[in-house]
């Protein structure tokens, strides 16, 4: 009881320091607009005043933190529609940029909205409009307004491809009571590893399952042939390769391992896709300023003969940059980020290089490493002598290559197990009458 009490407090006091302080979160999410980190022609839409009307029928809200979790929806959205084709679905993020990019890739007929910010009245406001019958959340969003609030209105919510790192394991123990309040929120915890699902079930969790991790079941990422015809004319045979979703203080590193490749790799051109696209310029302009010769994708400029770097700094072309190089670097790994989805170019025939830091993707990286499908690199100086000797050693590269392509294509069944495990809460929802009045919207 004592515990309940004082997560009961801590919520409350939460709420309240929320409602008090709402002249200074619109005066933040101002500044957020100001530096481009907020759409504004959709800014109420993270106040809980929906863009869209409601849709008729049973609806499914999904909510996904930033692009690799919204990325990860994508084919649990298409294989849950082929099982219910009667289903309708919202998908939310807090970032612009996932949203532009879901603009392009989400299915015809699913909604896209922005996240509401988690104080009392926009999530009110939120599931007043939207009333979804079944959540899924994605990853580790474990916001208390919302949360709490979708299990006061009966909406049953399920965490999906749950992640629990051992940093914030030892953080929310100090908090338990609060924490095992939010996860007793979910019907069930899908965790994405054996370790996730221990620490959600030490944390509170009541129903936990490891299906395995929904980024393995990620289909590959899309093409833009057109756009890829005419970066292949202008780079010709160059050698070359790719450092992907790098951030800041990586890049200059990157340009080191470039310096030491290209040493022994004459006409050697580096891409660099940093993480946030709207660092192109900046990054572009540094290493500019560090002697190097600079071409920029949002400026509208295409390599020549003298580009040394490459800065590919839009939205959404990932996949054609990965199918332009043989060799990919995981950015995040340089500096302490933890890195990003090493099955990305696994599936489009990179062979990968990875840092130290890996604590985002550490199971897999480890997994792969272990299976000879990763390449780890200690620094910056040992990025450049791997890559200089894969690009010189067609053999070793072309076995890192198929090693990685291997191990993604073990990993198919994941999708299959999480909708299966899925397959209840949805026949649950089916199963109840539709009642009208619960798609009372306020139509735009």
């Amino acid at each position: 009881m004592s515990g309940y009490l004082l997560a009961s407090g801590a919520l409350a006091l939460y709420r309240a320091v929320g409602s008090l302080a709402a002249p200074l979160i619109r005066y933040h999410m101002r500044q957020r607009q100001g530096r481009g980190r907020e759409d504004p022609q959709r800014i109420e839409e993270r106040f809980g005043r929906a863009g869209r009307a409601r849709p008729a029928g049973r609806l499914v809200w999904l909510h996904a933190s930033s692009v690799g979790e919204a990325i990860s929806t994508l084919s649990l959205i298409e294989a849950l529609r082929a099982r219910w084709p009667d289903l309708q679905f919202l998908l939310t993020t807090g970032t612009v940029s996932s949203a532009r990019l879901m603009d392009k890739r989400l299915p015809a007929g699913v909604i896209h909205q922005f996240a509401p910010i988690d104080q009392a009245a926009a999530v009110k406001r939120f599931f007043e409009h939207w009333r979804p019958d079944l959540g899924l959340i994605v990853e580790s969003e474990l916001w208390p307004n919302l949360l709490t609030t979708a299990r006061r209105r009966g909406i049953e919510l399920v965490l999906v491809n749950g992640r629990m790192s051992a940093g914030s394991f030892r953080s929310w123990r100090r908090f338990r009571p609060l924490i095992r309040r939010l996860l007793q929120s979910f019907s069930l915890v899908l965790a994405q590893s054996p370790e996730d699902r221990e620490r959600f079930g030490r944390l509170g969790a009541t129903e936990t399952r490891c299906p395995g991790n929904l980024k393995f079941a990620a289909a590959p990422l899309a093409d833009e042939t057109g756009m890829r015809r005419d970066m292949e004319a202008a780079l010709g045979p160059r050698p070359r390769w790719l450092a992907a979703s790098t951030h800041p203080g990586e890049e200059e590193r990157i340009a080191t391992a470039h310096r030491i490749a290209a040493a022994g790799v004459p006409g050697l051109m580096t891409f660099i896709v940093p993480r946030h696209p709207e660092r192109g310029a900046d990054v572009a302009r540094s290493l500019t300023m560090s002697g190097l010769k600079v071409k920029r994708r949002g400026a509208g400029e295409l390599p020549d003969a003298d580009t040394e770097i490459y800065v590919a700094d839009t939205l959404g072309e990932l996949g054609v940059w990965y199918r332009l190089v043989d060799i990919a670097f995981m950015g995040g790994t340089l500096v302490t980020k933890g890195g990003q989805n090493p099955l990305e170019p696994a599936k489009l025939d990179c062979a990968i290089l990875y840092g130290p830091h890996a604590a985002n993707f550490q199971r897999i990286a480890d997994e792969m490493r272990a299976a000879g499908a990763l390449c780890p690199v200690p620094d910056a100086e040992g990025l450049g002598r791997a890559v200089a000797r894969l690009l010189q050693d067609d053999r070793e590269r072309g076995r890192l290559a198929q090693g990685a392509k291997d191990f993604a294509n073990r990993q198919v069944q994941v999708l299959e197990r999480i909708v299966d495990a899925l397959a209840p809460s949805l026949e649950r929802l089916q199963d109840r009458a539709w009642d009208q009045s619960s798609a009372r919207d306020s139509r735009k």
